[in-house]
């Protein structure tokens, strides 16, 4: 605490950014929360004959939020996998990853990094149909690559490490740089995975269509069935609300430690200007009293023996000997409480 009980600037700045860190934590759980919600009172619809009567029967013929289960089949044409013979999908999705280590100047270390350099994502229109052949039923998947979670399967992954000579090892370390090499995967959404969609679902002239939410809830288009995805999404909430309690309670402790500290800073203070009071109102008894002569000279601390101390540097005679020994430490004048740094002996002719 500084002076007049105010907390320092560290103690301002740690509680800021404890609060800050709080409100953070309970924005993300707020919706992630919201998502929960929205998902687990999204509507469940069977992939049959009867889900084109179901939104006949809707307004608007849509049904705003949906979960439907099928399998993907593709419309057109497929996409062939570049590595894996007879691998045949509707997403198929190229990265090429860098991996490098990095000298950190801060802590003296090789840390890993990793970096993106080249990722391509092609699609082909498909359709999720039933499980069972003969329903006779489709639903087009809209923009698959706006969905919060595509699942894709990884079908090829090779590491490619870098080849370096004497020279180049030198040079890396010198610019701080060691390439590791390059990492290429291909993922795909392959024709059959089962699929667990979620979104708004339409009728469109002759044409279903599972498309993109309009009302700000996550578009998702899983390998998970549906109550998988809901623990998932649940196990999510219970994440973000501990971490928002902890926090919680961490900022309650530094504003608790901020209060108690300038509760007794305040009771110093108080308990100091009743002990002025009281001298001052014990030397004018004594003042008054007969004899107020001689008492005058008496140590304002035992009231008994004489006064025999200068205090330097506030310049107070105020205490005996004795007293003066007695003071704890750091030793300060009972009158101003400024700090005592040489004491002057006096002596009465």
């Amino acid at each position: 605490m500084e002076g007049g009980g105010r907390p320092s600037a560290s103690q301002a700045v740690l509680l800021a950014a404890s609060t800050a860190i709080t409100a953070l934590l309970y924005s993300v759980y707020r919706q992630k929360a919201r998502v929960a919600r929205g998902l687990e009172g999204a509507r469940r619809v069977r992939l049959d004959g009867d889900l084109r009567a179901v939104l006949l029967e809707a307004p608007g013929r849509c049904v705003p939020y949906a979960v439907i289960e099928g399998v993907v089949r593709s419309v057109k044409e497929t996409l062939s996998s570049q590595f894996v013979e007879n691998c045949k999908g509707v997403v198929q999705r190229l990265t090429l990853q860098e991996h490098k280590m990095v000298w950190n100047r801060t802590t003296h270390l090789w840390n890993d990094y990793e970096k993106i350099i080249h990722q391509r994502t092609n699609t082909t229109p498909f359709d999720l149909v039933p499980a069972e052949d003969g329903a006779g039923v489709t639903v087009r998947v809209m923009k698959p690559l706006e969905a919060a979670e595509l699942s894709l399967e990884t079908v090829y992954e090779k590491f490619h490490p870098s080849v370096q000579s004497f020279t180049d090892v030198i040079g890396h370390y010198i610019s701080g740089e060691r390439p590791k090499g390059i990492q290429e995967t291909e993922q795909m959404l392959k024709v059959g995975t089962a699929l667990t969609g979620v979104g708004e679902l339409v009728l469109d002239n002759a044409t279903i269509k599972l498309q993109p939410p309009k009302q700000g809830m996550p578009y998702y288009l899983s390998c998970l069935d549906f109550e998988s995805l809901l623990q998932k999404q649940e196990s999510s909430v219970r994440f973000w609300k501990i971490l928002t309690v902890v926090s919680g309670f961490a900022t309650c402790a530094v504003l608790f430690f901020l209060l108690r500290k300038q509760y007794r800073h305040r009771r110093e203070r108080q308990h100091l200007r009743q002990m002025q009071e009281e001298f001052r109102q014990a030397q004018e008894r004594l003042m008054n009293a007969e004899g107020g002569e001689i008492l005058k000279n008496a140590c304002v601390v035992c009231l008994s023996s004489t006064k025999s101390c200068v205090f330097l540097e506030c310049g107070h005679v105020c205490s005996c000997h004795e007293c003066y020994q007695a003071l704890p430490k750091p030793k300060k004048c009972p009158i101003c409480r400024q700090g005592i740094t040489r004491v002057v002996p006096l002596y009465n002719s």
